[in-house]
């Protein structure tokens, strides 16, 4: 989008689009239809009582046999609420600051260290290391080999891409997934179930253990949090790391800010740049699904303020708006993780900015994926300047 006068910043250039996901011609196919834009229609399906979640593969989901219980990501209503108010205790503010972020730091350091061995490396690969390591921790996948956990769940959520393109593509985009899942089930899930089974621990697989879920329903609700916690986690920290590192001003605010500034800055580029586009709900009774869409939501100035595509940290919002926007959703279906998220990118983007000498190389190559409506960054290379240094 062109730049235009702006009259909160009264000039011509601060207006520009700073976006570096604005999907071109066909990229991310939508029903206009019925689709819903604008931040407070977005927010009032979301907060409507009476829809249910669609999109993410339920439709895979529910065809992967008979479920004993509906996983979360699909519950609504009291029986979402009584397993949302369950599982809290992995999420709550509290947890992340006392457990999570001790976890977040270590896996950091880890990453960091090797960075500093290497000379070099790709910011996609080490935030998907450091999201797969956390998200794993809570789960409780620790039973199997990470690195090939990690890509045995990206593998499933890549499966889609031609799902809009015949009966065949689908069939075949189905088969796959099932055989993801099956891989998944065995490798990772049914060693962690059977070792807490021995000995429970704090983690979301001995907490459904408990409420007496079987290994299949166990499986599912793996895929919905530990998919949630790697693969949108690890485009987050990708597109924030991108903004900084190409910024020097921003870069040098960003480490010269408190922790809560930081976090500020973060959650405005996840409102300019949301990793999942659209969200969608349908009625309770069969009906053709509503296709909110999150980018129209945070680009809405009756919410977001003036110059909505322009990265503005100091940027004001109107009453009950979050810095994110509706990156996280909203509702009852709000992202539970969002806390973990948050702490995951503040903490290791501060470590990384701050190595001497540490600058972006290549700039990553940008894809969309038709499963989250969203961007998919790929090959972004960092490298430590040793004259610099």
């Amino acid at each position: 989008m062109p730049s235009a006068f702006c009259p909160v910043h009264n000039n011509l250039q601060a207006d520009a689009d700073r976006r570096r996901s604005i999907p071109g011609g066909s990229a991310l196919a939508v029903t206009a239809a019925n689709q819903v834009t604008g931040f407070n229609a977005v927010r009032q399906v979301l907060r409507e009582q009476g829809m249910r979640q669609a999109g993410f593969k339920a439709e895979l989901i529910k065809r992967s046999g008979s479920l004993t219980r509906p996983p979360i990501l699909f519950l609504s209503g009291e029986a979402h609420r009584r397993q949302r108010a369950a599982t809290a205790r992995f999420f709550a503010p509290r947890v992340v600051e006392e457990q999570h972020r001790p976890l977040i730091e270590n896996q950091a350091d880890r990453l960091i260290d090797r960075l500093n061995q290497d000379g070099s490396a790709k910011l996609d690969a080490m935030a998907l290391d450091l999201a797969v390591a956390v998200a794993a921790e809570i789960v409780g996948l620790t039973q199997s080999d990470r690195p090939a956990m990690a890509r045995r769940l990206d593998a499933f959520f890549s499966v889609g891409a031609a799902t809009r393109e015949g009966w065949l593509a689908r069939l075949s985009a189905f088969l796959q997934g099932q055989w993801h899942m099956l891989h998944f089930h065995f490798a990772d899930v049914r060693p962690a179930i059977a070792a807490r089974r021995m000995a429970p621990r704090q983690d979301v697989i001995s907490h459904l253990i408990a409420e007496g879920y079987c290994d299949r329903d166990i499986l599912v609700e793996c895929f919905t949090y530990g998919a949630a916690g790697m693969v949108t986690t690890r485009e987050f920290i990708t597109m924030a790391g991108w903004h900084l590192l190409d910024d020097a001003a921003l870069r040098a605010r960003f480490l010269a800010v408190d922790r809560q500034e930081r976090l500020g800055i973060l959650e405005e580029i996840l409102r300019l740049e949301p990793v999942v586009g659209y969200l969608y709900r349908s009625p309770v009774e069969d009906g053709p699904p509503l296709e909110l869409d999150i980018r129209s939501a945070n680009a809405d100035p009756g919410a977001v303020g003036a110059c909505p595509f322009n990265l503005d940290p100091d940027r004001q919002r109107a009453d009950r708006v979050g810095g994110a926007g509706m990156s996280f959703g909203d509702g009852e279906h709000r992202c539970p993780g969002a806390g973990v998220a948050l702490a995951e990118a503040e903490i290791f983007l501060r470590r990384l900015l701050s190595v001497p000498g540490i600058k972006l190389v290549q700039a990553p190559t940008v894809g969309w994926n038709p499963l989250v409506t969203g961007y998919e960054l790929r090959d972004c290379r960092m490298a430590i300047d040793k004259g610099a240094v």
